[in-house]
């Protein structure tokens, strides 16, 4: 049987090389088919299906090889995300339940993902390219590629039976985003052009008196009608004031796949609610009182039953997602273990004047582009986590008292794969570490986090990160420190890891600010809220 897979393997290669004669010699369709189903598990059928897919564009090139293989792992992991139904019936606690739920909710988010990706491909070939397309390609097969380990990651907790054959079934589709990532970075990456400009929030302001091209008739309503009382499409209050008494009501009767920003106003008050916004709630805004004044709680937490995904107090995942002074809290305390307040996997979602407060995984950065300005977060271990790309910027940071023996870690960022665009970044902010802390720890083995101009108190350790166990990604890593001040920041006595860098060039720091890292200057000036696109000084 193998010696026939490998002959009928090298017939369908013979017929690839045939399909490619006449392109650019040195750059044959052969190496990029290979590539892009490396190590699946069956081959052929892989080789098939981009046969028949690139027979179908007419032009044969190695963008029709990289379309067909993008379409193939949308196909692949459509059958999976169907496939997942069954493992249902075979769940013998709550816990393999809820696991279960969120690999299929994942494995959703990786199938649109993917279908935005093709889309873009097709504007591409379609000769639509802009100047933000290799941006947000990468941001949502980055994000594609890393829901299946969160699916995984449920299982903990369990006696793992079930967690063997849902692996088996998304490794397939899981190598297959990961070969297509690499196909499209290696193809289309070109160093990084500067940011235009290092705009100050003022710049911004008057940039948006202008309304630029990208921004959305509702964002020009909402910018306008801000400077005299904004324009709101919906009032939350505890009280009975307003049209709602719960925000979760609000977000379930606001429009869905929404064009234009949807306002909902939440006066100041105590929200007790889990609050989880699905995908097809996009360009929601929520507005508060303040931070402190406008507060959701909740206590979800590991030691309940739930899977760190499902602990937290708000959970948003449609496109566009913006709110101002609010206050999202998790009150479960160390002891709980993982208890997040805020889950985000919404793409150019942006965060204002909020505040996260927690203890173990406050703020759960999960997925896709994010922003964070004059926020405020809390926590004792990894509460910053998670595998988005995100920038914190004017933000405070406070460390709260552990578990005996347990160590502070500001954060714990989930980069799998070194072609993914993710990170995390922590700009101008300010560290008010009240016990021994870390910067951060590699939750994964290509954990990626930069501190840039930011303050650090004394609890600062000064050797400054964390090992997550023995020696294990301390070569791939990537953990940056530039131009930071105060007592803890102190380069002198930090770790010596081959991962780890202290940054002397500003043109290596400009790589992890909003205009580069988020491709911010596409999306944040309709947003209104304030930003500096590149490094302040």
């Amino acid at each position: 049987m193998a010696f026939v897979n490998l002959l009928l393997l090298f017939t369908l290669l013979s017929s690839f090389h045939s399909l490619s004669h006449g392109i650019d010699q040195n750059q044959t369709l052969e190496p990029m088919i290979i590539k892009a189903c490396d190590r699946i598990q069956n081959q052929a059928s892989c080789f098939l299906n981009l046969q028949f897919q690139i027979k179908s564009y007419g032009r044969r090139s190695p963008d029709s090889v990289l379309r067909a293989a993008l379409q193939h792992t949308l196909n692949e992991a459509s059958s999976a995300s169907e496939a997942l139904t069954k493992f249902t019936t075979l769940s013998i606690s709550p816990r393999e339940q809820m696991a279960i739920d969120d690999c299929k909710e994942l494995l959703d988010f990786s199938v649109s993902e993917l279908a935005w990706s093709v889309d873009e491909m097709n504007r591409i070939h379609a000769g639509l390219k802009s100047p933000h397309s290799e941006g947000n390609l990468k941001a949502w097969l980055s994000a594609a590629l890393s829901n299946q380990d969160t699916c995984l990651e449920g299982f903990e907790g369990t006696d793992r039976r079930l967690e063997h054959f849902i692996r088996g079934s998304l490794s397939q589709v899981n190598q297959l985003i990961g070969n297509v990532l690499t196909l499209y970075t290696q193809m289309h990456s070109l160093p990084f052009r500067p940011p235009r400009n290092n705009s100050t929030a003022a710049d911004n302001e008057n940039r948006n008196k202008g309304f630029p091209q990208w921004m959305t008739e509702g964002d020009k309503e909402l910018l306008v009608s801000s400077q005299n009382g904004m324009h709101v499409d919906a009032v939350v209050a505890v009280d009975g004031s307003g049209q709602y008494r719960s925000i979760a009501q609000a977000i379930y009767e606001a429009p869905s796949y929404s064009n234009r920003r949807y306002v909902i106003y939440v006066k100041k008050g105590v929200y007790k609610e889990n609050i989880d916004m699905k995908k097809k709630k996009t360009n929601i805004m929520l507005v508060g009182d303040g931070i402190g004044q406008t507060i959701v709680t909740g206590n979800r937490n590991f030691m309940q039953g739930w899977t760190t995904f499902r602990t937290a107090t708000v959970a948003v995942s449609g496109k566009g997602f913006l709110a101002r002074d609010i206050t999202f809290r998790n009150t479960a305390g160390p002891e709980s273990h993982q208890g997040v307040a805020l889950r985000v996997d919404s793409d150019q979602s942006a965060f204002y004047r909020c505040s996260m407060e927690g203890y173990q995984d406050t703020l759960y950065a999960h997925s896709l582009r994010q922003f964070y300005r004059e926020c405020s977060i809390s926590g004792t271990i990894d509460f910053i986590f998670g595998n988005g790309a995100a920038v914190l910027q004017n933000c405070k940071i406070y460390t709260r008292q552990p578990l005996p023996l347990q160590k502070v870690t500001i954060t714990a960022q989930g980069r799998k794969d070194p072609h993914q665009s993710t990170g995390f970044t922590i700009q101008d902010s300010y560290i008010y570490a009240t016990r021994p802390t870390y910067l951060g720890r590699p939750w994964k083995q290509y954990s990626r986090t930069v501190f840039l101009n930011t303050y650090m108190s004394s609890m600062v350790q000064p050797r400054g990160w964390l090992e997550w166990y023995g020696d294990f990604a301390l070569s791939t890593l990537w953990y940056g420190e530039y131009r930071n001040y105060g007592p803890g920041a102190s380069v002198s006595g930090r770790v010596r890891w081959p991962g780890y860098h202290i940054i002397h060039d500003a043109s290596t720091a400009s790589f992890f600010t909003v205009g580069r890292f988020l491709d911010g200057m596409s999306w944040l000036p309709a947003t209104g809220v304030k930003f500096t696109a590149g490094l302040t000084n």
